[in-house]
């Protein structure tokens, strides 16, 4: 889709954009019920951990928690709808006002 980056935010302000160099987090998907998270290590860095036991060939996935300046509108929504299937999907990659 035209437009979307998908970034690290740290807590200092700072961004690590995966497309910069590229590594393997950029073959991470989207779930709502994610088996991984990103857990930034307080110097910059960000590593991957699994919520849960992880076979060899599973898929690994995360809650994007997507965020956006722009005025959510329906067409916004649309662009960022989760298709993952889960039995409580949000229906949103997108950051939920709760988070």
């Amino acid at each position: 889709m035209p437009g979307h980056t998908f970034i690290f935010g740290l807590a200092d302000g700072r961004v690590i954009d995966g497309s910069v160099g590229g590594n393997s987090a950029r073959w991470l998907n989207h779930s709502c019920q994610p088996n991984c998270e990103a857990i930034e290590d307080g110097r910059g860095r960000v590593f991957i951990e699994t919520l849960r036991d992880v076979m060899p060939g599973d898929e690994l996935f995360i809650a994007y928690g997507l965020t956006t300046d722009e005025v959510i509108t329906p067409g916004l929504v649309a662009d960022f709808a989760c298709r993952c299937g889960k039995r409580r999907c949000t229906g949103s990659m997108l950051a939920l006002a709760s988070e």
